[in-house]
């Protein structure tokens, strides 16, 4: 017998009842999101045949020179979402400050993103992703200002991500669980293949940017050679596995167990990746999955954002690890 197809739009539909508010529209909002992760694969998919790899000549917000990809892939979420007529203004994390859209202020919600996490990684055809943060409006009778993007993550309605790999991956929560798509080319979509996915409460294999261990806190460095060393009872040495693209390593060790980790360092003392962009939308899709996220002593989803371009460190995965990672950590 012939396998039922379910594809993300109509599990979208199907699953409605799980949307606490405007439950139209952020089917809406979702969608849009898939058709522009489907223009962006197309694209991901060509470099090295067009003129679409190396650098765009500019730098972001965050220091980042910018390749040709962070550009067409910014630009086709911001049409995306503005098309949508549900996304009051967008924060990305290649522009300076918020976009308003004018012709929506209706509308209900407003989004995080950082249209393709490791994009330095294109011209070498390691996978990319794009990561995405959908909250209400605080107040829909006043205008869109910041106060609606720094809300703690736990205000959080919707995140997911998209990893451009050797198949193109769709993976999403709405607070009921984490449900994973592959893209089907074709047919043109995508397609569900991981339900309810559920992180292994335990795994041996640890993500983090080992060429920083000397610039590292000492608890860090600690945790580092405890996981190195041979101890059959507790499954040691660990293995290491960095890809360099968040969504990529993230979302193996989602599958498979495992956790990923950027601590501070001294050159980054407030860690490097972005709290609205990168880490509340990750840390959402963990714990809905059952795993857990903090910045080495508290919540990730717990933390009050002040700036939109806010970095914080982040410990994230098998709630196991993480819980064993933030033990060599003084707590405050």
């Amino acid at each position: 017998m012939r396998k039922k197809v379910t594809t993300l739009e109509q599990f979208i539909t199907e699953k409605q009842s799980d949307f606490t508010f405007a439950k139209g529209e952020l089917s809406a909002l979702l969608n849009q999101l898939c058709v522009a992760a489907k223009i962006v694969n197309r694209e991901v998919n060509k470099a090295g045949l067009v003129d679409i790899l190396g650098e765009y000549g500019a730098v972001n917000q965050s220091g980042e020179t910018q390749q040709k990809l962070d550009v067409f892939a910014n630009e086709e979420f911001l049409e995306a979402l503005r098309t949508s007529g549900e996304c009051a203004a967008v924060a990305s994390e290649e522009n300076d400050d918020m976009i308003v859209f004018e012709e929506n202020t209706d509308a209900d919600y407003i989004v995080m993103i950082d249209p393709l996490d490791g994009s330095s990684n294109i011209d070498v055809n390691i996978s990319v992703g794009t990561i995405f943060s959908i909250a209400r409006r605080i107040d829909k009778t006043q205008p869109v200002c910041h106060a609606d993007f720094l809300q703690k993550g736990t205000e959080q309605v919707a995140a997911g991500y998209i990893v451009y790999g050797s198949s193109t991956m769709f993976v999403y929560t709405t607070g009921k669980g984490v449900n994973g798509f592959t893209l089907d080319p074709s047919i043109g979509e995508f397609c569900l293949s991981h339900p309810e996915i559920s992180i292994p409460q335990d795994g041996n294999t640890y993500s983090v940017n080992e060429g920083y261990k000397l610039k590292f806190p000492e608890g860090v460095k600690k945790y580092l050679e405890w996981v190195q060393e041979i101890d059959i009872p507790t499954n040691r040495p660990y293995t290491a596995r960095y890809i360099g693209s968040l969504v990529a390593d993230f979302h193996r060790n989602m599958i498979k167990g495992g956790m990923y980790m950027y601590p501070s360092t001294a050159a980054a003392p407030t860690g490097k990746l972005r709290l609205l962009f990168e880490c509340n939308p990750m840390a959402f899709l963990a714990e809905q999955a059952g795993g857990k996220a903090t910045d080495g002593s508290q919540r990730i989803l717990d933390i009050v954002p002040t700036e939109l371009h806010q970095r914080v460190p982040i410990y994230i995965g098998s709630t196991n690890m993480i819980d064993c990672v933030e033990s060599f950590i003084p707590q405050h």
